[in-house]
């Protein structure tokens, strides 16, 4: 039986349901140290874009419309029910990285013309998630690792700033000191040595005793939480929507798609994190799950234009909390959507939560950070760190650090696109995908054709590798085992489609790498996922799946890799096959 590794921490699995108290105890704790997050992004644009006399009443209900899209997402991404939503918890939030161009359409246009261009980006990401298989060569692991990574890069600032008092205050730095020490101290302990119930409520305690701490030296506002309402929302602020499409539109627009596709590609590497952290036996990516999280996402961004809020996306600390409590059950996703709703109509509730000084919350997501950073680099080194991959995940995360701290060319990067290229994820996540696709594209050697995808096409399939072979003067040994590894993927593919009584078309990509072959089968959507499969090769077989057991075991040993992705409508099967290969066994 093959040996699986089993990520012992997980309590409850997505598909698993907790008892109804945890269920809402994890809903509120994720509700409860992102709602500031949700709030003050909207805020922090309104307020710097100086609209006048009319930005409070529009503050209260850009406020209370981001809070209620975020929960509406978040329940999408949770159930994952017809193509829209990952079906994991991700937490959906207000987006940062929208801060500057938002700022800029405010300013130049009012909160109708940003209204608009919200809706037409958020189309532009829907098409996008669409056709995702398309960009599978940009969205690599590398990049989305990298992204990540940058993330924490992009964060991290702005949680320092919130561990001291503002210059010139006259708050109590040793307050700030202690109640931060205290929220990392208590926070790191719990994780690390508790078990059990206490550890599932780290994050809160750790919270809970830093505030306390902060309350001794006058740093909570009672004032704010005495003053708000227990119940309400605003009638008034929707800003409406500007179809004009004037000259103010078409020059903003390139800015918004482009921060749209880069909170895209935050959402693509979250909901493969997620993927890896959720389940007790490890499983191979599913790119339906991404092309899901990515449409809700833009149902998400779709609805804050309808309503005129800022775009939302997903919030990695759901992630770092999944990991830090090993509770994933997609329940608690769907409470933490309904509790957000649910506090949108409660202002007093808001104002308590608000009112938690900036360094308890700072010192907490600063945890929620450094996991996601670690996690970030697994996923790079997962996928492979040989010198190609290295150096764009070198270069990018290093030109976004130098970008995020103003270290590069601050007054030229700033006077482009509205400075969208002084955050660092934009940057670096830009600088990622054009090292990515120079590499894909400029220094490759690589030759296609399309067949029927049936056991008929194997003579031509192999004529096409013979010739490859001879172009590129293989070894005879060489180009028997690359015809052997493409027969086998070709007589599992043909098994397992789910179109079986239709076969279709078979596209088969072939590319030369120093010593190695690297095939890409394009197919459509098969009943498992030939990588799990193979992990658990050896285990629960029956005599009928002799045949197919047989196949992912040659397959296994004329191979050094193999990677499948399954997309809506589309299944991408990648081989490596390295020289000199054949006295040993692959790796997935």
């Amino acid at each position: 039986m093959a040996n699986v590794s089993t990520n012992t921490d997980i309590r409850f699995d997505p598909s698993e349901k907790p008892p109804l108290p945890l269920t809402i105890g994890m809903g509120l704790q994720l509700a409860l140290l992102s709602i500031g997050g949700v709030v003050l992004t909207p805020a922090i644009i309104i307020r710097s874009a100086g609209l006048g006399e009319e930005a409070n009443e529009y503050l209260a209900w850009a406020v209370f419309a981001a809070v209620v899209v975020c929960g509406i997402s978040t329940i999408l991404q949770a159930l994952g029910k017809f193509r829209v939503g990952a079906g994991y918890i991700l937490l959906m939030g207000t987006s940062g990285a929208f801060i500057g161009v938002c700022i800029g359409a405010l300013v130049k246009g009012g909160p109708a013309t940003m209204a608009t261009l919200i809706i037409v980006s958020a189309l532009m990401q829907l098409l996008f998630a669409a056709k995702l298989a398309r960009f599978r060569r940009v969205l690599t692991p590398t990049v989305t690792g990298t992204v990540i990574m940058l993330i924490a890069v992009t964060v991290m600032p702005i949680l320092f700033d919130m561990l001291e008092p503002i210059p010139g205050s006259e708050a109590d730095p040793t307050g700030f000191a202690l109640s931060a020490g205290t929220v990392l101290v208590i926070t790191l302990l719990l994780a690390m040595k508790a078990r059990g119930i206490i550890r599932l409520w780290a994050p809160m305690i750790g919270v809970a005793a830093g505030t306390i701490v902060a309350l001794f030296f006058g740093m909570y506002d009672t004032q704010s939480v005495a003053d708000a309402e227990w119940i309400g929302f605003p009638t008034t602020g929707w800003p409406g929507i500007d179809m004009s499409f004037g000259s103010t539109f078409w020059a903003l627009l390139p800015a918004f798609i482009f921060v749209t596709m880069i909170g895209a590609i935050e959402t693509v590497g979250d909901s493969i994190a997620i993927q890896q952290i959720s389940w007790r036996t490890p499983r191979a990516s599913d790119h339906r799950t991404v092309q899901g999280a990515l449409s809700a996402d833009g149902v998400g961004n779709l609805l804050s234009g309808l309503v005129g809020t800022i775009p939302n996306t997903t919030y990695s600390s759901s992630v770092s909390m999944v990991e830090l409590t090993g509770v994933a059950s997609r329940v608690v996703g769907v409470a933490l959507g309904i509790i957000f709703i649910f506090l949108a109509l409660i202002p007093k509730f808001l104002a308590l939560v608000l009112a938690i000084p900036p360094p308890v919350v700072g010192a907490f997501i600063t945890v929620l950070i450094a996991m996601l950073f670690m996690l970030g680099m697994k996923i790079v080194v997962q996928s492979g760190i040989d010198y190609r991959n290295g150096l764009i995940c070198g270069i990018s995360f290093w030109i976004g650090s130098g970008l995020q701290s103003g270290a590069i060319f601050p007054d030229f990067v700033s006077s482009i696109a509205a400075g969208t290229f002084e955050n660092g994820m934009v940057g670096g996540g830009l600088v990622a995908i054009l090292l990515t696709l120079v590499s894909e594209f400029a220094f490759k050697t690589r030759k296609r054709m399309v067949v029927d995808l049936e056991i008929d096409s194997l003579p031509e399939i192999n004529s096409f590798v013979q010739k490859f072979s001879k172009a590129h003067s293989w070894s005879s040994d060489f180009t028997i085992q690359v015809e052997g590894a493409a027969e086998e993927a070709l007589l599992i593919l043909c098994n397992q489609t789910e179109t079986a009584e239709e076969k279709g078309l078979l596209q088969l990509m072939i590319k030369a790498e120093s010593e190695q072959a690297v095939l890409e089968f394009i197919a459509a959507d098969s009943k498992e996922n030939l990588q799990d499969r193979i992990a658990l090769m050896g285990s629960d077989f029956s005599a009928p799946d002799l045949e197919r057991e047989v196949s992912l075991r040659m397959l296994k040993h004329l191979t050094t890799s193999v990677q499948h992705e399954r997309y809506h409508g589309t299944d991408i099967i990648t081989l490596e096959v390295r020289k000199s290969t054949s006295s040993r066994h692959g790796s997935i």
